[in-house]
């Protein structure tokens, strides 16, 4: 399904038939299918909405480069836009990042009822002092090729050498999506985390070298209501690479989230 917001065309879908919406928000350059099986943990009593962000998948790239909070005014819009008021919230890598700029708003016009961060992005790692200098060579050696001199001398090496820099995200990107991506990976998220109020569930694989079981331990401290859920020989998709693990782990979160309102409801 497709839906048009400002302008842009947004690939969406939704699965299972529940009274309760839980919307995934999708880790860096990946399409909506990729969470198929994560929606299929709940999708038996959950309506399960994934989409594209614009620039992923099937949805239509920005059309200048966003930030984190551009995509969370975004996604406002699309949550307007399915006329969806209460929901729980899944975000994976780069989705968490939007779901931490979106609960730690004092007000938004939908309800958040409970998250889960997967291996999610957000706190900025403390830069090695090589590191610091790879960084520095990179400015120099950027100053370098952008002469006009240097890029009629050889501009074939030029090229290659820009398409050598940067993660494997940064390469594949185009040219708008690769600084959509500096501004996010430049940006610390920890100084928002105490201001979520949601219950919020974080799962990690032990084994991730992108976004480390450091960094959730950071936010398992940082966020009040938070509890981590580690997936042991699992990555950066350990929804994947260890299914059943993850999809108990969801189940038994939904689940408790559904006893808990039953209860409240009782008790009115």
């Amino acid at each position: 399904m497709h839906l048009n917001i400002d302008g842009y065309e947004i690939n969406y879908t939704m699965t299972g038939a529940g009274e309760q919406t839980l919307v995934i928000l999708q880790g860096w350059g990946t399409e909506l299918t990729v969470y198929d099986s994560v929606a299929a943990c709940v999708s038996d009593r959950y309506r399960v909405v994934q989409f594209d962000f614009p620039g992923f998948g099937k949805s239509t790239e920005p059309a200048e480069p966003w930030s984190v909070e551009d995509y969370a005014q975004f996604f406002i819009k699309f949550m307007d836009a399915l006329q969806i008021r209460r929901a729980s919230l899944l975000g994976h890598s780069y989705g968490g990042r939007v779901i931490i700029r979106l609960a730690a708003k004092e007000s938004l016009p939908f309800e958040i009822d409970r998250i889960v961060l997967v291996d999610s992005a957000g706190v900025l790692p403390e830069k090695t002092a090589k590191q610091k200098w790879s960084v520095r060579r990179y400015k120099f050696l950027k100053k370098i090729v952008s002469m006009k001199l240097a890029q009629a001398i050889c501009p074939e090496l030029i090229e290659e050498w820009r398409n050598s820099q940067g993660s494997a995200d940064y390469r594949n990107a185009t040219p708008i999506m690769r600084q959509c991506l500096v501004k996010a990976v430049n940006e610390d998220l920890t100084p928002l985390m105490p201001k979520i109020r949601q219950d919020t569930l974080l799962i990690w694989g032990d084994q991730d070298d992108a976004t480390p079981l450091s960094d959730a331990k950071i936010m398992e401290e940082r966020i009040p209501e938070s509890g981590l859920a580690v997936i042991h020989g699992a990555g950066h998709y350990c929804f994947l690479e260890q299914p059943q693990v993850f999809r108990r782990i969801m189940q038994s979160y939904f689940q408790t989230e559904d006893t808990d309102r039953k209860q409240i409801e009782e008790n009115q």
